[in-house]
């Protein structure tokens, strides 16, 4: 039986991983899921091997994308399996299934690398940079039909650009969020603008 609807296996990979790591307290559940790969030390520290030995020498590359499945908070896990079951549903439903994984992977090697590169943190996850590379990718094309093809208001796009510009300055760390992955918000983003704009040259959307 064929999957259709892939925005549903995603949201039940992650809900499973966060309950199977304790919101990522189980370090050997999501070892094989972080960017880098770890290295446990024999006195029980944490070290990460670097991107060329992870990626290039030990050709393991699914670690490009897999962040995505790992959240560290109920809060974390449930705004963005809600994101995407809202708008996810929405984007496979009108551009399908094809399209819809295509964005999701693109995204997410947009925001894991964007992380990786401008942050100290080695040790990231979550959907939030695929949702706003899902953000990103409706905005253009909904600038380009000029209606709510999606059915997102213009404020909510004001609302998760005023959000990530909020992380940036820290406001959102100061007022009990946490540490947030700004960098792959942005680069989610940007991986999503990007989509767009190439599907936008080589599709006619209706």
């Amino acid at each position: 039986m064929s999957i259709k609807n892939f925005h549903i296996p995603i949201i039940l990979i992650s809900i499973g991983i966060a309950l199977a790591s304790g919101f990522g307290r189980y370090t050997g559940v999501i070892d094989f899921l972080t960017f880098l790969e770890p290295n446990f030390t024999s006195n029980g520290y944490i070290n990460f091997l670097s991107f060329e030995e992870t990626v290039i020498r030990n050709n393991q590359w699914w670690r490009l994308i897999t962040p995505m499945f790992v959240h560290f908070s109920f809060a974390h896990l449930a705004f963005n399996c809600l994101w995407i079951y809202v708008l996810g549903s929405k984007i496979e439903l009108f551009d399908g299934h094809v399209k819809f994984i295509i964005l999701v992977i693109f995204s997410s090697l947009f925001a894991n690398y964007s992380q990786y590169i401008f942050s100290e943190s080695f040790l990231f996850g979550g959907l939030s940079g695929v949702i706003y590379g899902m953000f990103g990718y409706c905005m253009i094309i909904e600038l380009e039909t000029r209606n709510e093809r999606y059915g997102l208001p213009p404020a909510i796009y004001l609302f998760m650009l005023v959000w990530m510009i909020l992380g940036f300055l820290g406001i959102l760390t100061l007022f009990g969020f946490g540490n947030i992955a700004n960098y792959a918000h942005l680069g989610g983003l940007i991986g999503g603008i990007i989509f767009g704009m190439v599907t936008k040259w080589t599709t006619v959307i209706k």
